[in-house]
């Protein structure tokens, strides 16, 4: 007679996986999907389906359908009365070189403070990704823009920007350039490079996927602004967001929800393709480095 194992059932049970851990594993996933469905779908659907109504059925903005579409003769008034190309084109004239700037200031300080050890460049990368945190005095920016003839001007809007977008570029790079091998840049100072040529032939192509993801964080956040833009360039040069809130403002669009989220669809086109662009080279990048 064989002597009873004991704990075997019990090993068994525990090895097992209850009933209820594996319905909630199943479960967990359309969970995520269904909450991601509501937290993006259904503002997405309230601009789209009130875009589409007349100014009738758009007085109190829901979810319903509107019981006959006209969002291409809501876009097509949104666009010849509102000014769009025009504060389109102002939003360019912002967004560009501010983004630009940002990007190519922030990767090259990141690539300074990664590779230096000190207490100093410890302190250094501390104040320069303190403006994360840290909100910007609108007065004193007001003040001084004011002191040096830059207030109201597109130079002094893109300095703003700068100086405000900044940190966020240095706290993503500085990270991602650490994970870089030194051992890539020595080969290339055995070859006879010099610093430039090291940042620009070996740094930068590989920072493409954390410079994709900076690229439309900026963009998000500089497009859409209107709190700086009003209070720095005054109403001087129109931008897509600022245009919207003197437009409204002004009455033309008091009370015709319909062309407001109109407006709101024209506003967001450039951005879904920035996002598009960016999102193929992060991919591609990411591969990119794993093939490697």
């Amino acid at each position: 007679m064989t002597a009873p194992v004991f704990g075997g059932p019990a090993r068994a049970r525990a090895a097992r996986p209850p009933l209820s851990r594996g319905l909630a594993a199943r479960l967990r996933p359309v969970a995520v999907v269904v909450l991601v469905l509501l937290v993006m779908g259904v503002p997405l659907w309230l601009v789209v389906v009130t875009a589409g109504k007349s100014q009738a059925e758009a007085l109190s903005p829901d979810l319903s359908l509107p019981s006959s579409w006209h969002l291409w003769e809501n876009l097509a008034q949104v666009w010849e009365q509102g000014e769009v190309p025009k504060a389109f084109v102002g939003s360019v004239l912002v967004v560009a070189p501010s983004v630009a700037l940002v990007l190519a200031l922030g990767s090259m300080a990141s690539w300074i403070l990664a590779r230096r050890a000190s207490r100093l460049v410890a302190v250094l990368y501390a104040l320069a990704i303190s403006g994360i945190v840290l909100p910007p005095a609108v007065v004193t920016i007001v003040l001084l823009l004011r002191q040096l003839g830059l207030a109201g001007s597109l130079v002094g809007m893109v300095g703003v920007y700068v100086g405000i977008y900044l940190s966020t570029v240095i706290f993503f790079v500085t990270g991602f350039v650490r994970t870089v091998p030194l051992s890539l840049e020595e080969a290339a100072r055995m070859d006879g490079a010099g610093p430039l040529r090291v940042f620009f032939s070996v740094i930068l192509p590989l920072l493409r996927p954390v410079l994709a993801t900076a690229t439309i964080l900026i963009c998000l956040y500089v497009w859409n602004d209107v709190f700086y833009a009003f209070f720095v360039v005054g109403g001087r040069l129109d931008t897509l967001p600022l245009n919207l809130f003197q437009v409204a403002n002004a009455g033309l669009y008091l009370s015709n929800w319909h062309l407001i989220f109109a407006y709101i669809i024209l506003m967001s086109l450039p951005l879904l393709v920035v996002f598009a662009v960016a999102q193929r080279r992060i991919i591609s990048g990411i591969t990119g480095g794993a093939v490697k």
